[in-house]
């Protein structure tokens, strides 16, 4: 960083206060790179439209759940190259409403909950100000692979420091993400104490920064989203089970949807305007029945019996702590909500249950079996009647033909003169000499 004093360029606070003395006060400015266009100078291009995403429903519903109850967790997507994962994030944010917020405040701080308010704006409404509200679109912060600790959690404002002699703390990604979307790419190539730190906040609702001498405590409530190749590598199991849900995505297979995503494509690319304002209708229609699901999600009830089901599968399966049940609960009420019921049955719990659980099982590298279909394959064995009757008739069928071996086994060896054993000759049927 250089400091610009007048025509005068320095490297270090010391030269730039020594020659402050010698020739007075004047404009100090931070050195930059060069400003970005205004809004009002660049238009934005569109996201491609969610509803035109052609397969990956599994994927598809685990962000719309995720936008019915944030408190799910976030979603992990996992998946080849060029299978939709960016483009069904990047499409999801223009889903969600416009949000009031208070102008000018870089938390994004919420106008009337105090949970949701930065430090400034905190006290401000505790003295009884009057708070000067605007609206803005949810925000969707996208976490690059080379990003520092001090950019996503946020360090001192040098500024302020060198201009002012104050220690002020300059935001980072994880306030611009407030009661928003944090999306990672490639989160198995971003460093484990990174991801960590995210994950804290993001569980939490909470980023806590001491820096230099600056202790502050900020709201982070936002949707983590994380992406990646499994080719390129893993991430660690603790890393895995602060996940929410996990998915995993492939290239479409069906020729129907395939040609016509390729056909959407290069509609939206030849112009993304046109396209995107075609689609506006069933946007819109999705915007509205998000947002009826987020009003409805109090009112949906889960019984005790189906709690016990969902315990009973994460015991069966070992599943470390308590996570995955709370999860599957949520996500259970949040797909009831979406789909404009208010109890949870049994199918909608097997509908979500691989979701929530297939990246929390213990991987076994020499197991043929994916853990998805571990946990498809217990629901149905603990839920399914007709299962049940065929796996009891399997074992009746089994405990009677090892009884019936035993049985002639027995009669063999009736035949024995006693005290001999099983399988040595008797001399029957050998003429004797004389």
């Amino acid at each position: 960083m250089q400091t610009i004093y007048g025509q005068r360029a320095f490297t270090t606070a010391r030269q730039c206060r020594a020659f402050r003395q010698r020739s007075g006060p004047a404009l100090v400015v931070r050195a930059t790179a060069a400003a970005a266009p205004s809004a009002a100078n660049s238009s934005k291009k569109p996201s491609f439209p969610f509803v035109k995403i052609q397969g990956q429903e599994e994927m598809k519903l685990a962000l719309l759940l995720n936008v019915v109850d944030p408190n799910i967790g976030g979603v992990l997507i996992m998946g080849d190259r060029g299978t939709g994962k960016s483009v069904a994030v990047r499409a999801l944010v223009d889903l969600l409403p416009l949000i009031d917020v208070v102008e000018g405040d870089p938390f994004n701080s919420s106008p009337t909950d105090p949970k949701l308010m930065g430090p400034d704006v905190l006290d401000r409404w505790r003295r009884g100000e009057k708070l000067p509200m605007t609206q803005m679109r949810t925000p969707l912060v996208e976490l690059p692979l080379g990003a520092t600790e001090d950019r996503i959690c946020g360090t001192i404002d040098i500024e302020k420091a060198l201009t002012q002699g104050v220690k002020a703390y300059e935001p980072g990604l994880l306030a611009k993400a407030n009661r928003g979307i944090l999306y990672v790419d490639e989160v198995n190539l971003l460093d484990d104490g990174l991801v960590d730190v995210v994950l804290d906040s993001s569980a939490s609702g909470l980023n806590t920064v001491e820096r230099e001498g600056v202790s502050i405590v900020h709201p982070a409530k936002f949707i983590m989203i994380g992406s990646g190749n499994p080719a390129e590598g893993e991430l660690r199991p603790q890393l895995l089970d602060r996940f929410g849900m996990s998915v995993n995505v492939a290239t479409l297979q069906d020729t129907k949807q395939r040609t016509q995503m390729v056909l959407d494509r290069i509609a939206y690319e030849t112009d993304p305007d046109a396209f995107a304002a075609s689609c506006r209708p069933e946007q819109d229609k999705l915007t509205d029945r998000l947002q009826a699901a987020r009003d409805r999600l109090k009112q949906v009830k889960i019984s005790n019996e189906l709690q016990i089901i969902i315990s009973d599968i994460c015991s069966r399966l070992d599943v470390d702590g308590l996570r995955g049940d709370i999860v599957i609960n949520r996500a259970a009420k949040a797909l009831v909500a979406y789909e404009g019921r208010n109890e949870v049955k049994l199918d909608d719990i097997e509908r979500v249950i691989s979701s929530c659980l297939n990246h929390r099982l213990r991987k076994d590298p020499l197991d043929p079996i994916d853990n998805g279909t571990k946990v498809k394959v217990l629901f149905k064995r603990l839920t399914d009647p007709e299962v049940q009757r065929r796996e009891a008739e399997a074992q009746k069928a089994k405990e009677e033909a090892a009884k019936k071996a035993k049985e002639g086994g027995a009669a063999a060896g009736a035949g024995r003169p006693a005290g001999a054993k099983a399988g040595s000759w008797s001399g029957l049927g050998v003429p004797s000499r004389r």
